[in-house]
């Protein structure tokens, strides 16, 4: 190897080597999700569990259906709260695969519906599963709709904000413009879940578990991602995602 071609040599390693440690992140995500829904599923039939998920939903809520703060706190929540129910999502979702069409970025556009659809699956089906109560009445601020566990607009504003964050990501070069963007991805799951047990929709279980398992789905969908990107770079094949702006 000539000298010349060692700093090429060097930064084509350090992109595999990122790419690698991003995959390893991404497992490690889906096994941590996976893993602490399992505790937390089991924790909410015990008198420990149940007391937590109480005692978050009266101190949010000293009485009930009057949650903490001043009326304007009350209607900001319930706005906040919409970003995560599924007609939001779907046409947010139906905004973003135009965007993505439009920017040729098919596999973005194919992952981001198959991950909105596996995640409505994942909601009711769990749902049907455990078929947990909702707070009572006097607590819900909102309506509420089929059984409690898990959240299903947690579970759902994570896979979809953090869905689109993560693909928005390869759009811009610098690290800070990706890590803003991954924020702002996770602070709206994050919103969103506080808002459905600030508002009596949900126990604060019913919520880590909805951002547990929206959590792992996406990772899983990021992962096929890169496997398939991966796989028909090589083969050049058209389904990859077009790059729009030259990393750097």
């Amino acid at each position: 190897m000539q000298s010349s071609d060692v700093v090429p040599f060097l930064r084509r390693a350090a992109t595999v080597a990122r790419a690698e440690f991003a995959a390893l992140g991404a497992f490690a995500i889906i096994t941590l999700g996976i893993m602490t829904f399992i505790e937390i599923a089991d924790d909410m039939t015990e008198a420990d569990g149940q007391a937590f998920d109480q005692m978050v939903l009266t101190w949010m809520q000293p009485i009930a259906g009057q949650p903490r703060g001043p009326w304007w706190l009350h209607e900001a929540a319930a706005d906040v709260t919409s970003l995560g129910g599924i007609a939001v999502l779907g046409l947010f979702a139906l905004g973003a695969l135009g965007f993505m069409l439009i920017l040729k970025k098919r596999l973005s556009a194919v992952l981001l519906v198959v991950g909105l659809a596996g995640g409505v699956v994942l909601s009711e089906g769990l749902k049907a599963v455990f078929e947990r109560a909702r707070p009572p009445a006097d607590y819900q601020a909102v309506e509420t709709l089929n059984a409690s566990f898990p959240s299903g607009h947690a579970l759902l504003s994570t896979v979809f904000y953090l869905t689109v964050a993560v693909m928005m990501t390869r759009a811009f070069p610098k690290r800070r413009l990706k890590a803003y963007v991954l924020g702002v991805g996770i602070v709206f799951a994050l919103l969103v879940g506080l808002t459905r047990v600030y508002l009596g929709a949900h126990w604060a279980s019913d919520v880590l578990a909805g951002w547990c398992v929206g959590a792992a789905w996406a990772m899983a969908l990021w992962l096929v991602s890169y496997a398939v990107e991966r796989r028909q770079r090589r083969h050049h094949a058209a389904l990859v995602d077009q790059s729009t702006v030259a990393e750097g």
